[in-house]
């Protein structure tokens, strides 16, 4: 199994963003069959270092991750929104 975790920091952290942000990858379920498991949640301390969004996803394989990064819906409707609205995005990748 392959772990994704991504962070975003948003540009403009105010309430209606963060939550939208988080329904935009919460929309992934149940559109991109390649995901065995999708969380995402909004930061709750909101210190200096925070990020403000997490996004928590599985896959059986690599090649499933490869395989979501083009998937039309996540390059064409979740990419372009994220970036739209972050300062900052980060993420990591490994076997779990």
């Amino acid at each position: 199994m392959i772990t994704h975790i991504v962070l975003f920091k948003l540009a403009e952290p105010t309430p209606e963003k963060i939550n939208a942000v988080r329904d935009r990858l919460l929309s992934m379920q149940g559109t991109i069959d390649l995901l065995r498991h999708l969380e995402a949640g909004t930061d709750l301390i909101r210190s200096e270092r925070s990020y403000d969004v997490a996004l928590l996803t599985r896959f059986d394989s690599l090649e499933d991750l490869q395989a979501y990064q083009v998937h039309p819906y996540h390059a064409g409707e979740v990419v372009p929104f994220m970036k739209a609205n972050c300062s900052s995005i980060v993420a990591v990748d490994y076997e779990s």
